[in-house]
């Protein structure tokens, strides 16, 4: 008998989708944006449509521990296994979810995470094996915030990186020898990222906003200097958008000019998709605009590597009308059906070139596809945003000090969005409230990807004195340029203007030096340098002075402060830190404390006077701090040998002191009593 077209077809698609993973929601039915409804609306929408009866249908099964065991520890596996149980009541639940960041359970929540990560590994090994040419995994909780040993940002198991562990380690019968990730979430994947740093078997690839590291889950882990380490580098790829309402022509830019490049050369075996549709028009999180057709196109561009072998596993995505509509579009793309119609009318934002560019430049050594420059002709045009709201979420953090990340990691914020009204009631999930700073009037347009604030200081210039690690310009110029130096573990995210430093001087200034802190991200163990906010005719400390621009002073400001809890959330991109009648003030009164950078390490910015008819800026800790010093409730701490090579580095190539000179300077700093 003839083969017919009904027998030589492709494996099915797989479709999975399971009612108990609804059971996870809030305790007490507070509103929530990752809430079961989330689901529901998809599965709705797929079976209006008919897609369902075009699919293998599978209900989810549990994931076995040791499965799990191999991304996550032993003692988080026990706790999300047991939190659902009657040994934890409502408010011990509570007690233990406020200890991480923006998380929740209920009675539900054990099971709905052990169906979510067994649910991923079930469809990706079916399509491993060939019983499924492609396949959607609609769960819930998600997964690519947690890491290793904590939960956080909504998700409670990796899901994503379990299966892929999976596949890598449990079936060589398979064959899956090499995975890429392709994480479309508007956040940073941080705990995939994590999982996979130094493994070469798995190419890592994030689109997210960044926001200068302000963004949800904030810091450097989302930059785009994070390329692996070891036998990983060159294998992770962040591409951080700058600032909110990226669309398609953005994103299909990404995928053109860097991620089908690097996947065409990688080769993978099969593409997991961390599948968050919180970058869609309309959601309350993400502030940006791809539409179904565009996430259509990104999917279809996939399609054409690993055989189409595709595993698409939800992440986030929280206007349900956006996010059924979206995978709806997918689900069809792997059913073989064309994109719908639609049109890039839009130019990409002058930023995207931008970005795509640092990408490249960064991985062009991994990567010789990404060498060539990119023709000019693609920096003629720019847009504005589109038509959404711009009371967007971020949140802020640091890579210089940070003692307990845990404790002062931003938390995932929401904003308002019409018809869809959240109010959230859990701790660390807070409404956006305004977008505009005390010493600024209220400035919330955004004209081509760029504040207007931004603009105005960049016209104006400023002396910054250094009189910490940022002495050596090599390290200073990580505040600008980003990245970072040997001794650093953490890099920097770099200012959004990147011009070098107008002018570089030195000279004394009759303040006190001295180290303080027991620890820092960037540095390990031991003190950082402070200056004493009061001046002292019988002190003096050596200062470099950077001649940069008032917009790339609060660039560093951003950048030297972790920002706590009480973030003025968005205010970071839309209104300056220190604005012009800010300066006006502190000229005049020599000090001010900057209440958004309210317990940040360096939230005092000090005037030290004038040079060339330009004012001196540093930034230290507030007067308070000096007494809590002297108490030792804040520890005085000698600095680490990576910190205390880089004072030296600085003061010897700035020809100020000798090596041997250098050292002691250092060691009076930190033996004398302040």
């Amino acid at each position: 008998m003839a083969d017919t077209p009904e027998t030589t077809r492709l494996p099915p698609v797989g479709l999975l989708y399971d009612e108990r993973m609804c059971n996870h929601a809030t305790p007490d039915g507070e509103d929530h944006p990752e809430n079961p409804e989330r689901i529901r609306a998809i599965w709705r929408k797929l079976e209006s449509e008919g897609i369902s009866q075009r699919c293998v249908v599978m209900k989810a099964k549990e994931a076995e521990d040791r499965y799990i065991a191999s991304v996550h520890s032993q003692s988080h596996i026990k706790l999300i296994r047991s939190i659902s149980s009657r040994e934890f009541d409502t408010i011990r639940r509570r007690r233990i979810a406020s200890s991480f960041n923006s998380i929740y359970f209920n009675q539900g929540s054990s099971e709905s995470a052990f169906l979510a990560a067994g649910s991923v590994i079930e469809i990706s090994e079916k399509v491993a094996s060939g019983d499924l040419s492609s396949g959607v995994a609609i769960v819930r909780p998600p997964g690519h915030h947690a890491e290793h040993n904590k939960a956080m940002g909504f998700c409670l198991f990796n899901n994503v990186a379990i299966a892929a562990s999976f596949l890598l380690n449990e079936r060589p019968e398979l064959c899956i020898k090499k995975i890429l990730i392709v994480d479309w979430d508007i956040h940073h994947g941080n705990g995939t990222q994590k999982m996979f740093y130094n493994d070469s078997r798995v190419l890592y690839f994030s689109v997210h906003r960044f926001d200068s590291g302000s963004f949800y889950p904030a810091g450097g882990d989302g930059s785009h200097h994070m390329i692996g380490e070891g036998p990983g580098q060159g294998y992770n790829i962040n591409v951080p958008w700058e600032h909110a309402q990226y669309g398609d022509v953005d994103y299909i830019a990404v995928w053109d000019h860097v991620l089908i490049p690097v996947v065409k050369a990688y080769g993978p075996d099969i593409i997991l998709i961390s599948a968050g549709f919180d970058s869609a028009i309309g959601d309350p999180l993400g502030g940006c605009c791809v539409t179904p057709y565009g996430y259509a196109i990104m999917l279809k561009k996939l399609t054409e590597f690993a055989r189409g072998k595709i595993v698409m596993a939800l992440e986030g995505g929280y206007n349900f009308k956006s996010i059924a509509n979206s995978v709806l579009a997918c689900v069809k793309v792997l059913l073989g059906e064309k994109p719908s119609q639609g049109s890039f009318e839009l130019q990409p934002f002058e930023s995207t070139w931008r970005v795509i560019q640092m990408v490249r430049h960064e991985l062009k050594q991994y990567w010789p596809v990404l060498t060539g420059e990119l023709p000019q002709k693609l920096f003629t045009s720019c847009r504005r945003y589109c038509p959404l709201e711009l009371n967007y979420s971020s949140s802020g953090s640091d890579v210089e000090n940070d003692e307990e990340p845990s404790s002062t990691a931003p938390s995932i914020h929401i904003a308002e969005v019409a018809g869809d009204s959240l109010s959230l009631t859990l701790s660390k999930l807070n409404i956006n409230e305004a977008c505009h700073s005390a010493s600024e009037p209220p400035s919330c347009e955004i004209v081509n990807g760029c504040a207007p604030w931004r603009t105005l200081l960049s016209e104006i210039d400023i002396w910054y004195g250094s009189y910490g690690s940022n002495m050596w310009k090599a390290r200073f110029l990580c505040y600008i340029k980003g990245g970072k130096v040997e001794g650093m573990s953490a890099p920097c995210y770099g200012s959004r203007d990147t011009s070098l430093p107008k002018d570089v001087i030195w000279k004394t200034v009759p303040r006190r030096l001295f180290f303080g802190r027991s620890s820092t991200r960037t540095w390990g163990n031991g003190g950082v340098a402070f200056l004493h906010p009061d001046s002292c005719s019988s002190d003096k400390a050596h200062m470099c002075l950077y001649k940069i621009t008032l917009e790339q002073f609060n660039d560093l400001l951003f950048q030297e402060n972790s920002l706590v809890e009480k973030d003025i959330i968005g205010q970071q991109i839309l209104s300056p830190l220190l604005g012009l009648s800010d300066l006006n003030y502190v000229s005049e009164n020599k000090s001010l404390i900057l209440q958004a950078l309210k317990g940040g390490w360096y939230s005092n910015v000090l005037y030290l006077g004038k040079e060339d008819n330009l004012p001196i800026l540093t930034m230290s800790c507030p007067l308070s701090d000096i007494e809590r010093f002297k108490s030792g409730e804040i520890p005085i701490s000698a600095p680490p040998k990576s910190y205390t090579s880089t004072l030296v580095k600085g003061l010897v190539e700035g020809k100020q002191l000798s090596e041997e000179e250098a050292i002691e300077y250092i060691k009076d700093a930190t033996n004398r009593k302040l």
